[in-house]
């Protein structure tokens, strides 16, 4: 295949996984519809809020139909607190309080029209704060990382097809842009939104964190094993790849940072 073809590729396969890791982390708002008062409506319920302030949770709703917000700290045995909703045109809106980074509250949404009463959903719906990272520091942290994952999508190709003379300069960038937008970026991106730098093994759980190391560690194996001379490099890279394609598939924010409110 010709380069601007594996190129194409590359970028196919990295644009798709990017968008499959966004829609189904845990921090994607929670979407569905149920019926009120005869009318069908589409939600969409919030599940992660970042910077100062309260967090908004608006759902459309019937003429003349009140809501109620009913929400706690998560993982505690507080009582639950019930919120009037206010109108806002043809939507309620109510307000989750601000929580310090990482801090979670579990919320549910009650529609009431008359003597009807429909909740939105049927387990309560989790939402984690953040602290408000700059934008140039995310943008930066982004670029790098869809980056690292496209040069790493194109090295792992340029491996399968037997290896020619730019893979050493390929699996090098990927190495390099992988340090920069993970293990750099990252924790910077982490202190701004939660207060750490680092919450994976060995201090934590955070599965970010843990699956990025693990993808800078493969590519480390790579960059040696073509340096050094290991039997076969383009199979370590082909591995480098494949992992790195693998864990970018795991949900964003898995696992993530908590408060542990007691």
């Amino acid at each position: 295949m010709k380069p601007w073809m594996l190129w194409t590729l590359a970028v196919v396969v990295t644009v798709g996984s990017a968008v499959y890791q966004r829609m189904t982390g845990p921090t994607h708002p929670k979407r569905g519809e149920r019926e009120v008062a005869g009318e069908m409506i589409k939600f969409r319920l919030v599940r992660s809020h970042g910077g100062a302030g309260d967090a908004e949770v608006v759902v459309p709703a019937p003429a003349e139909a009140g809501g109620t917000l009913v929400w706690r700290r998560f993982k505690t045995k507080d009582a639950w607190t019930r919120t009037a909703m206010e109108r806002r045109g043809g939507e309620l809106v109510g307000r989750l309080p601000h929580q310090p980074p990482a801090g979670k509250l579990e919320y549910r949404v009650v529609i009431e029209r008359g003597p009807e009463r429909v909740w939105l959903t049927g387990d309560p719906v989790v939402i984690r704060f953040r602290g408000h990272v700059p934008d140039a520091v995310l943008v930066v942290h982004v670029i790098l990382m869809f980056a690292a994952m496209l040069w790493s999508n194109r090295a792992g190709l340029e491996a399968l097809l037997g290896g020619g003379a730019g893979l050493w300069r390929l699996s090098v960038t990927a190495l390099a842009l992988m340090s920069l937008g993970g293990m750099v970026m990252g924790p910077v991106v982490q202190k701004y939104a939660f207060g750490e730098y680092w919450t994976g093994w060995p201090f934590g759980t955070d599965l970010t964190d843990n699956k990025t190391a693990v993808a800078w560690v493969a590519w480390i194996l790579a960059v040696v094993a073509e340096r050094r001379g290991w039997r076969r490099p383009a199979v370590w890279v082909a591995a480098a790849a494949a992992v790195t394609l693998l864990i970018y598939l795991i949900p964003h924010s898995m696992f993530g940072s908590e408060l542990k409110y007691e």
